[in-house]
């Protein structure tokens, strides 16, 4: 049966069968993913009872992006991305299957946690620009925006109930019936992607040429108005955004709370964060780069705060702040680069962002929780915002006056434009000598 959708609302993108078919199967993902994720912190804590070892084991999860991600990008151009997409989630949901496995017969040890970590995180860096470049050819330019807004929000959904899900279980059951939950939900992604009609993807040329990471790298070089985003991005996401740690850390060595609380504090800033990801979905007019930087200041400061409240529950309370703002800045940080790219070259771009978006953590994470050791986990989730914040005010003031977007934004274009001011700039500076 056909969902009646208004083709100017909200929820335009669900007027895309193969949309409606994917969105139920990754808010199930969602869930399982945010599941994993509470459960393997707090199995590393059980472990190790270490800050160090947690942000550890987060680096090795992210750092596979700075290997992968670009050339997860050059896949998304060059080849078919269902197909993609099917490999890696077998691969995630393989990781997780096992790691499930050897807690529930009791032999999981850390160097398995460390190890299943990476491969996890091999499978994400490849799957992450292919799925974001995916989203066009599921609904078409004219709903990119739109869905960029809903995906976020079912991210943020899975966020809302997967770490509440996964508190319960741990205090239940152990950590490992989260892992195979996050494994199952593999399964489910696995055949919505069998079942999507290719026929009505949007689909453009694939590109004959060698779809090189360089070329991608030197468009985005050539646009200002993305990669002030991009680099507004890394230093949220390297230093403020890092809740997971921030919230394992404040529960457990601050709070003195259990694992069901730890795993409420993730379903509080997941309220805020669904509530940025439905907000931004009507706010298409404000999508410009200017306003991810005055976003991202806002973002900074609120961290900033978050490290001053005194109790559990002003913490919690605050966190709905927090997922608020990061998800605001976020989403449109990501539909700023998917919409003003040329679709030839978005999965290479899009490579290049969550490159720049996530391959921080493997630095930002182990420097955190070895900062929390040295100093206290307050004056460590400070010190994040403090260098987010002078990090965003230092890019507000240097081109606040240069973010323009350009008039053609074809890779022919763009590259055409930078090699031309290349040679003039090489003109005058032979002339002045």
């Amino acid at each position: 049966m056909r969902l009646s959708v208004n083709e100017e609302g909200n929820w335009r993108s669900f007027r895309h069968r193969n949309y409606q078919i994917l969105f139920p199967a990754n808010a199930l993902s969602n869930i399982g993913a945010w599941a994993q994720r509470i459960a393997q912190d707090w199995l590393v804590l059980e472990l190790t009872n270490s800050g160090t070892y947690l942000g550890l084991v987060t680096a090795l999860q992210f750092a596979p992006v700075l290997l992968f991600s670009l050339h997860g990008g050059a896949l998304a151009d060059r080849f078919n991305k269902r197909k993609v997409l099917i490999a890696t989630n077998i691969g995630g949901g393989l990781s997780s299957a096992v790691l499930g496995i050897l807690v529930m017969t009791g032999v999981v040890a850390l160097w398995h946690v460390f190890l299943l970590a990476f491969i996890l995180g091999i499978s994400t860096a490849i799957e992450g620009p292919v799925r974001q470049s995916f989203t066009n050819e599921v609904v078409g330019p004219e709903d990119l925006p739109n869905a960029v807004s809903l995906n976020s929000a079912n991210f943020n959904a899975g966020r809302l109930i997967g770490p509440a899900v996964s508190g319960f279980l741990i205090a239940a059951f152990g950590t490992g019936p989260s892992f195979l939950f996050n494994a199952f939900s593999y399964l489910f992604v696995i055949l919505a992607l069998t079942q999507l009609n290719e026929k009505a993807f949007f689909t453009t040329e694939k590109s004959t040429s060698m779809t090189n990471v360089r070329e991608g790298i030197a468009y985005v070089r050539a646009r200002p108005d993305l990669y002030v985003v991009m680099a507004m991005v890394f230093f949220i996401a390297t230093f403020g955004l890092n809740f997971q740690i921030f919230n394992a850390l404040m529960a457990t060595k601050v709070f003195g709370k259990g694992p069901a609380s730890y795993g409420l504090l993730g379903t509080f800033i997941a309220i805020g964060s669904l509530s940025g990801a439905l907000i931004s979905a009507r706010l298409e007019g404000f999508r410009k780069t200017l306003f991810v930087v005055r976003a991202g200041i806002v973002f900074s400061i609120v961290v900033m705060i978050l490290s001053l409240m005194p109790t559990y529950l002003a913490y919690a309370l605050w966190l709905p702040v927090c997922g608020l703002a990061a998800l605001t800045t976020l989403i449109t940080a990501n539909s700023i680069v998917q919409v003003n790219t040329d679709p030839a070259i978005r999965g290479r771009v899009m490579g290049l962002y969550l490159l720049i978006f996530m391959g921080g953590t493997p630095f930002g994470s182990p420097l955190i929780g070895v900062m929390s050791e040295l100093i206290g986990t307050r004056e460590t989730i400070a010190a994040c915002g403090a260098i987010s914040l002078t990090a965003t005010t230092i890019i507000y003031g240097k081109y606040r006056n240069k973010v323009g977007l350009p008039q053609d934004i074809s890779i022919s274009a763009v590259l055409k434009t930078a090699d031309s001011d290349k040679n003039n700039k090489s003109e005058k500076d032979y002339e002045s000598n």
